[in-house]
């Protein structure tokens, strides 16, 4: 959508409209930088003195920020996620593909629903089927007996393997990798015998995945990823992890086989996470965390250090260092001061 009217926008959005209705609407921008024609929105009163100098057309925010606003507004609940509503729809970003390009490659066995969109070198092995609406961008490869459900999109370069299966409304992201073989080898007398991943990735409704990020098929059983779940970018999923419903991956992840992540849980940027274990739902996982052991209970987890001058960050690396000294020597004196108790 290019343009709408403020009080078009406002039913759309369930808000109160607060002035001038018949304002024209373009274009979304920062309280920084939104000019005429333009709407913003106030997501933390800490700033609300902005509201006196914006060039905006109109605003978004709470009722308890009204009164400071000089502008047409909408008031709202929750402008954060008012924002991220009013995006989808003054959305202009392209679709990956329109049509069905000429040169892209489809085998006559593959199943095309209605309205589907192929882009240019893009190839279709036999037996896909894809469903209503599905948008495959230019260069993509979709690999045999492979299910995408309705209304999902590829961007370009975006490689499927065979027999993968998507669900509906997903959004993968340029350079992605589903379904490449896991991380499976068996150690004979040092040379590295390789085991064939036979099991396969099976991804939910509403699943949306960053650029270049991997998920590895399962060795024997599958890989899955819950509906609602949302993967950033250059993440490592390895094979026969499950991430439970609704879950947030943060960028540069990296998760190892046979993992169990629960629902509604969050892991921060650079974090590494062990194999062979699980993670309970409702669980927070900050940036660089390192998870080694499960957890089994809901709550925030942290670990690694936070940034710290060269000099001082030595200094610790030097206590850490001989910390098993330090902690005998300690132990030494508590003994000495109870026997002289």
């Amino acid at each position: 959508m290019s343009s709408i009217r403020l009080a078009d926008l406002a039913q759309q959005l369930d808000a109160e409209l607060h002035g001038d209705g018949d304002i024209v609407i373009s274009g979304i921008a920062s309280m920084q930088s939104a000019t005429t024609g333009q709407i913003t929105f106030l997501a933390n009163s800490r700033y609300r003195e902005q509201l006196a100098t914006i060039q905006a057309s109109a605003v978004v925010l709470t009722e308890a920020d009204l009164e400071w606003c000089k502008t047409a507004a909408l008031v709202v609940k929750n402008p954060y996620l008012t924002y991220a509503r009013m995006a989808q729809l003054l959305d202009t970003t392209p679709q990956p593909a329109q049509n069905i390009a000429p040169s892209a490659v489809i085998d006559a066995t593959a199943k095309l629903g209605k309205n589907v969109s192929v882009g240019a070198n893009a190839v279709i092995e036999s037996g896909v089927e894809l469903g209503d609406d599905v948008v495959i961008g230019a260069g993509c490869f979709v690999g045999k007996q492979t299910r995408i459900g309705r209304g999902s999109r590829l961007w370009a370069n975006v490689t499927i393997y065979h027999e993968i299966q998507i669900g509906q409304d997903c959004l993968i992201q340029s350079g992605t990798v589903i379904g490449a073989d896991g991380f499976g080898y068996a150690n004979d007398r040092g040379n590295w015998v390789k085991i064939p991943q036979l099991g396969t990735v099976v991804i939910g409704d509403r699943v949306e995945i960053g650029a270049c990020t991997t998920i590895d098929r399962g060795a024997l059983d599958n890989t899955l990823i819950g509906n609602g779940v949302i993967i950033d970018n250059q993440c490592q999923i390895a094979h026969n992890v499950v991430i439970g419903d609704n879950t947030a991956v943060a960028g540069g992840v990296i998760m190892a086989g046979s993992l169990k992540i629960g629902r509604y849980c969050m892991i921060g940027g650079a974090s590494v996470i062990n194999g062979h274990m699980e993670i309970c739902d409702k669980v927070t996982v900050t940036g660089m965390g390192m998870v080694m052991r499960p957890i089994t209970e809901p709550g925030v987890y942290s670990s690694g250090i936070p940034l710290q001058p060269n000099k001082t960050w030595r200094k610790t690396a030097a206590l850490v260092m001989n910390i098993d000294e330090i902690s005998k020597r300690l132990k030494a004196i508590e003994r000495k001061v109870g026997k002289d108790d």
